[in-house]
C-alpha cells in the first residue's frame, strides 16, 4: 500500500507542472483530434447507412447510436471529476482542479444529449415523452448535479473557496453513478436492462453493435479534444492573472 502511495504521488508530481501539461497535451491534441474525426464519421456511416433497421423499432433505433455513447460519457466524465475532485481535495493537485472544472461542461452537453435523444426514442416506443423511470429521474439528477457544480465553482469571490465547495459537491453526488448503471436492475422500470455490459455476451447484434462501440470511441476521444483545449485555456488564463496581479502589485 505504502509503496503504491509513493508512485501516485510521484506521478501527481510529475504532471502537476503546467509547462509540462501543456507540452502533454499539445503533442496529444493532434491526434485526438484525427481520431475523434475519423471515429465519429465511420460510426455515423455505420449508424445511418450500413446497420439495418430494428424489427421492433425501425428506423428509431438509429437514435440509440446517439443515445446510448452519450449516456456512456455523462457517467465517464462525472466519474473523471469525482477523482479530479478528490485528487485536488486529498493532494492538492495543481491541474486536477481545473480538470474537473473543464470536464463539468463537457458532462452537461453529453447527459443533455442522453435525456433529449431518450424522449425522442421514447415517444414512439413508449406513446410519451417522459416518464418518472427510476433510470430517467436519476440521470436527470446527474444533469442537475453538472449544473449544480458549475455554479458553485463560480459563487465565490474566492476561487480556492469555490473549488472546494464543488469539489465536495462532485463527490458526495458520485454515489448517484451507480444508482444510475444499476437502476434498471434494481427496480422495476420502463427502460431496457443493460445489452453490452454483460458478464456472459452482448445482447446485440454485431451489425448495431459495431456503429455503438464507434460513436462510444468518437464521443471519448472528443472529450479527450475538448478537455484538454479547456485546460490549456485554463492555464493560459491563470498565467495571465498572475502576470496582471504581479503587475498590479509591483
Amino acid at each position: 500500500m505504502v509503496p503504491y502511495c509513493h508512485i501516485t504521488a510521484v506521478m501527481l508530481h510529475r504532471f502537476a507542472n503546467p509547462s509540462r501539461f501543456m507540452r502533454i497535451a499539445g503533442a496529444v491534441l493532434p491526434w485526438s483530434a484525427a481520431a475523434t474525426a475519423l471515429l465519429l464519421v465511420a460510426g455515423l456511416y455505420f449508424a445511418l447507412f450500413a446497420s439495418p433497421p430494428d424489427y421492433q423499432q425501425g428506423e428509431t433505433v438509429r437514435i440509440m447510436y446517439v443515445h446510448v455513447p452519450a449516456a456512456w460519457m455523462a457517467l465517464f466524465v462525472y466519474t473523471c471529476m469525482a477523482v479530479a475532485s478528490a485528487t485536488a481535495l486529498i493532494w492538492r493537485h495543481p491541474l486536477a482542479d481545473l480538470i474537473a472544472r473543464s470536464a463539468a461542461p463537457i458532462g452537461a452537453g453529453f447527459t443533455f444529449i442522453a435525456l433529449v435523444t431518450g424522449s425522442l426514442w421514447g415517444k414512439p416506443m413508449w406513446g410519451t415523452w417522459w416518464v418518472w423511470d427510476a433510470r430517467l429521474t436519476s440521470v436527470l439528477i446527474l444533469f442537475f448535479l453538472y449544473l449544480g457544480y458549475i455554479a458553485l465553482a463560480n459563487a465565490f469571490d474566492d476561487p480556492t473557496r469555490g473549488a472546494r465547495a464543488a469539489a465536495i459537491l462532485a463527490l458526495v453526488g458520485f454515489v448517484n453513478v451507480p444508482i444510475i448503471k444499476f437502476s434498471v436492475d434494481w427496480w422495476n422500470t420502463l427502460h431496457q436492462p443493460a445489452s453490452i455490459s454483460r458478464f456472459d455476451a452482448p445482447a446485440i447484434d454485431p451489425a448495431m453493435l459495431t456503429p455503438l462501440l464507434l460513436m462510444g470511441l468518437g464521443f471519448t476521444a472528443y472529450f479527450v479534444t475538448v478537455l484538454l483545449l479547456r485546460v490549456k485555456s485554463e492555464v493560459v488564463a491563470a498565467k495571465l492573472r498572475t502576470a496582471q496581479m504581479a503587475q498590479i502589485r509591483g
